[in-house]
């Protein structure tokens, strides 16, 4: 090593100029050899067009709506001490769920309450009692009106009015004194109907912050779980506040429902009525079927983009759905038997025309083609192709054996230690 750096030294700078440009032709000739040996193949995936059922589907993503369930819910604080049901019990509305001894705050929104329904109940009484003594005004108007209407003054002999009298003040007051009795009888039916409806927002009222809570609806509990001895607390400091909490739910036996969100594109191709199929992320293996029952063609904007909130009816119930999970749907806008398919892969579509590529005697031919429906992984060909073409679905390159630059070295010398010259 150290004959040939003195040897280096002593060139002249042409000679050193000279070595160093055959070195670089050497390297240079030797990558482009192995350029030239690595040619490249190309080789194509392909499938075959045949005939089938095309699906068109439009995708969206969404939740599992809580239409079927409600909260059990107090506002009433205090110790628990009954539970009358267990979680997976079925209850019917107004049915007892648990009990409380009510701590000094419960025991006022309690008394408030039931002072509230008392209160309205007397005034159901009372318009129930106007009620009656306008009925009774009514009806005794109504005689007078009657009894004046018939009389040979103001009723010719044949039943034929009197018109000629009944312009005379004395019929039209006992007519008014009718109709004005008429009047505040259909009124104060009004006044008894909301009494009545006061009188059961009391109630429900009251309800709500007694000793007693009671299940809201019919169906079956889930996720109770009171103890007797466990302590409901106050979820508020002002005694007149309607703060409630929540102790468990009650699931009714209707169909769950998804909501999903089309986009502006996709909304235009679906219907109500349209079948759906409804994957959840909790069951990865398990498909749901549903139809569509809801469409909001008017849209909600978020952040710029405009999405279409779409509901979806499952087809059966299922206790395992519940509500808030993440679902998609792919809802079925048009089926066709006896198309004619290749993979959408297949297919190239610029500026509105769509080709495909053809094997033919191994060199694949671009043909223009007609397109119809699109499912997930196929297109229709309306046009174009025959049953049996073959068409390419990917083009592959594959390159031959390369090899290393250890050969520009080895004119120089031996391998391991570096390039040698031989001689001078």
């Amino acid at each position: 090593m150290k004959n040939i750096r003195d040897w280096f030294v002593k060139m002249t700078l042409l000679q050193k100029i000279i070595v160093l440009a055959v070195v670089i032709l050497a390297i240079f000739f030797t990558y482009k050899k192995i350029a030239g040996s690595s040619s490249a193949k190309a080789t194509y995936q392909t499938a075959t067009a045949q005939k089938g059922t095309i699906i068109s589907t439009v995708t969206g993503s969404g939740t599992v709506n809580s239409d079927n369930s409600n909260n059990i819910t107090t506002q009433a604080s205090g110790v628990v001490s009954a539970v009358y049901v267990k979680d997976g019990d079925k209850v019917k509305a107004g049915d007892k769920i648990a009990e409380l001894d009510l701590d000094l705050e419960g025991q006022q929104k309690a008394n408030q309450a039931w002072s509230a329904y008392l209160s309205a109940q007397n005034n159901l009484k009372s318009a129930q009692a106007d009620l009656y003594t306008t009925q009774s005004t009514m009806f005794t108007d109504w005689n007078t009106f009657f009894n004046l209407a018939t009389d040979s003054t103001y009723q010719n002999s044949d039943g034929s009015p009197n018109n000629t009298n009944r312009a005379l003040p004395e019929f039209h007051i006992a007519q008014d004194n009718w109709l004005a009795s008429e009047a505040k009888y259909k009124n104060q039916q009004n006044v008894v109907a909301q009494a009545q409806v006061a009188e059961t927002a009391a109630w429900n009222a009251y309800q709500q912050a007694s000793s007693i809570i009671y299940a809201p609806i019919s169906g079956t509990v889930s996720g109770l779980s009171l103890q007797k001895g466990s302590v409901i607390n106050s979820q508020s400091s002002n005694n007149t506040s309607a703060t409630t909490t929540s102790i468990a739910g009650i699931k009714t036996d209707a169909k769950p429902t998804i909501s999903i969100d089309l986009t502006e594109i996709d909304v235009p191709k679906i219907k109500v009525g349209d079948k759906a199929t409804v994957t959840l992320d909790a069951f990865p293996n398990k498909t749901f079927t549903g139809k569509v029952i809801s469409v909001d063609l008017i849209g909600v904007i978020n952040s710029g983009v405009t999405n279409y909130p779409t509901v979806i009816l499952l087809d059966n119930s299922n206790d395992e759905i519940l509500p808030n999970m993440s679902a998609t749907a792919n809802i079925i806008t048009a089926t066709k038997n006896d198309a004619l398919m290749v993979p959408t892969s297949a297919v190239t579509t610029a500026n509105g025309a769509s080709t495909v590529q053809v094997m033919q005697n191994g060199v694949p031919q671009t043909v223009s083609v007609t397109t119809g429906l699109t499912s997930d992984s196929d297109t229709e060909i309306t046009s174009g192709l025959k049953e049996g073409d073959t068409v390419v679905t990917a083009t592959i390159s594959s390159a031959g054996a390369s090899s290393t630059t250890r050969s520009v070295f080895s004119s120089f010398g031996g391998g391991g230690g570096g390039a040698r010259f031989i001689g001078r």
